[in-house]
């Protein structure tokens, strides 16, 4: 496998070029360093990865990129670049959204066209079901996105749909269930309440605390994501969630007990675009990938409370 993996500098795509080039695998690395986290975290997450055998990085934007040059021999793609965040989509920094989340990807599949690719896999998101879907989620719901990021990663979706019937580019989305683990970007849930609770301070809690999420964690959506590579069928899209649905209460609990220490919760205001439930479906992932996820949340967040104490010692 010669793997183009885009956003490779972020939290999933780090630890997906670790595993690629554990599996043998040549990594093409490409990230712009967008400044929507420190860029000192993304060097930080290229550490194991810098300087090793079969490894390449390109520092470039993909509406910039001559993508034909880096596409040269590839034979898979991993899609992973996009501006993330729920509550920062909306208003005038949707123009970012966009560019980065749609116009970046319709660029990358134009210059698949044509080419010997075994597979393109998208990394979408769980942000695209809405709150009007059935408990279990299922892939063929319709989707109704309730942020302007969800929107824009179920166009590219859609873009990725079009783009193989009718130009044959062989894509796979994936749809990430709040992905948790060592390396989470600061904004995410977990990060924040962990580096409240190691500095003293009160855990913000947005909302009743009975909303509920299905949670992955980083080696499961690792996994599945290396497999869509190989056994994904093009045009189909996967739900990638951790197996159970748990709430924001039930987290805080799980933390109290992982860290030993007693959490104190500012409440606070529920936040527009924030899904009120996610819990994922995994049938499809388990038929064609052979997905099942094998962490569960408490030992994936002792594994992640770790990883924080080590970081800010």
């Amino acid at each position: 496998m010669k793997a183009l993996v885009t956003g490779a500098a972020g939290f999933v795509g780090s630890h997906l070029s670790e595993q690629l080039l554990a599996q043998g695998a040549e990594v093409i690395a490409i990230d712009s360093f967008t400044d929507f986290y420190p860029r000192a975290i993304k060097e930080g997450n290229l550490a194991a990865v810098r300087g090793k055998s079969g490894y390449r990085f390109i520092e470039a934007d993909l509406n910039t990129l001559d993508l034909g040059a880096a596409l040269a021999g590839v034979t898979h793609v991993f899609h992973l670049a996009a501006q993330a965040g729920v509550r920062k989509s909306w208003g005038r920094d949707f123009q970012t959204y966009t560019t980065l989340n749609v116009d970046a990807t319709q660029r990358l599949l134009e210059a698949c066209v044509g080419l010997p690719l075994e597979r393109l896999v998208y990394a979408s998101s769980s942000s695209v079901y809405g709150d009007d879907v059935a408990i279990p989620m299922r892939e063929d719901a319709m989707v109704q996105p309730v942020s302007p990021y969800g929107v824009t990663k179920l166009a590219a979706e859609h873009l990725c749909h079009l783009y193989y019937l009718n130009h044959g580019v062989p894509a796979v989305s994936l749809r990430y269930f709040t992905v948790y683990g060592p390396r989470q970007r600061p904004d995410m849930g977990f990060n924040r309440f962990f580096s409240a609770l190691i500095e003293g301070r009160p855990v913000v809690q947005f909302g009743d605390g009975l909303q509920t999420r299905d949670f992955t964690f980083i080696t499961d959506i690792v996994a599945a994501t290396a497999a869509a590579a190989v056994q994904g069928v093009p045009g189909r899209v996967y739900n990638i969630g951790g197996g159970s649905r748990v709430s924001l209460h039930d987290v805080f609990e799980m933390i109290a007990r992982v860290s030993g220490r007693r959490l104190e919760i500012d409440r606070q205001p529920a936040q527009k675009g924030d899904m009120r439930d996610t819990y994922a479906d995994t049938s499809r992932a388990r038929a064609d990938l052979g997905f099942r996820p094998s962490v569960d949340l408490e030992t994936g967040l002792h594994a992640m409370f770790t990883w924080m104490e080590v970081i800010r010692k």
